[in-house]
């Protein structure tokens, strides 16, 4: 059956398909997200019962930002391989939901993932091709509720790397030791507790390189080839901050509550800012490249 002939003896079917075929490209995500409702909810449960920290709400909030900062350019006619990934995403996070035949459901966190990356797929489908997809699925991934799980299985990893790095340091000034994520200092005892851990400054250092990287419309190479400079960068920082207030712990000067939180505070901006820089950097070079020319 040819398209004239249907369009003769089905014309409501036809002038339906055209309707759909126009439908915008905010609506096609708004049914993605709807298809992603169990994901949503568990999402909400998790951060209202304080089981984790409501950081994902900034990266949910930075998907919602660049979509709408470039809703003109959203494209009429999806990339099918991205919106193929998507569809076949969003049915894989239904059945690692739920379970299939003899196959078990996953746990919540990995079905949620797989969501996750069927909405970062359903974006990047309508999105401007030189939107960079690796930033988009790392944003999509930091919105889930994973705080807690880092803790329990990389928080202890960080805390003893932490601890053996400030022992280093510490060594010329301080008679010092290591009892696993523990440093003897002076005969006094001062525990690497989970907050110095970094996972909070590993979520955010990321978050941070995510974002600079859509805003300088960076590459998914360049991106990629700069992620390994944002992990030291947030290894260091938070070796230095452990070392610092261990060092005047330790010389009988402890910081009071408020500094300590504010000196956190400032060398987490002082990363992140230092994570930026890194991110945006080629961005600049070019433009002076250009203007050379």
């Amino acid at each position: 059956m040819t398209l004239d002939s249907l369009a003769t003896r089905h014309p409501r079917l036809f002038e339906a398909g055209i309707r759909l075929d126009r439908a915008p490209a905010l609506a096609w995500l708004a049914l993605q997200a709807a298809a992603l409702a169990p994901t949503w909810l568990w999402m909400a449960r998790r951060m209202l019962d304080r089981s984790d920290d409501p950081l994902g709400l900034l990266a949910l909030a930075a998907l919602a930002w660049l979509v709408i900062s470039l809703r003109s350019e959203l494209r009429a006619a999806p990339r099918l391989g991205w919106l193929a990934l998507a569809a076949a995403a969003t049915l894989a996070a239904t059945l690692a939901r739920t379970g299939v035949g003899p196959l078990p459901a996953l746990p919540p966190l990995a079905a949620a993932l797989v969501a996750m990356l069927a909405l970062a797929c359903a974006l990047l489908a309508f999105l401007p091709r030189q939107v960079a997809a690796w930033p988009v699925a790392g944003l999509a991934v930091l919105a889930l509720p994973l705080l807690s799980s880092l803790q329990f299985y990389a928080g202890y990893p960080l805390r003893v790397v932490t601890a053996e790095a400030s022992r280093w340091l510490l060594a010329p000034g301080f008679e010092v030791a290591r009892e696993g994520s523990s440093l003897w200092i002076d005969g006094r005892q001062v525990i690497v507790d989970a907050p110095c851990s970094g996972v909070q400054m590993v979520w955010l250092g990321y978050f941070t390189a995510c974002v600079v990287a859509l805003w300088a419309r960076r590459d998914d190479r360049s991106f990629l080839a700069r992620l390994p400079v944002v992990g030291v960068l947030v290894l260091i920082g938070n070796i230095v901050r452990n070392s610092i207030l261990v060092a005047l712990e330790a010389a009988g000067h402890a910081p009071a509550p408020w500094l300590h939180e504010a000196f956190g505070l400032a060398l987490l901006a002082a990363v992140c800012g230092g994570i930026a820089c890194v991110m945006n950097q080629t961005n600049k070079e070019s433009r002076h490249g250009h203007r050379a020319a």
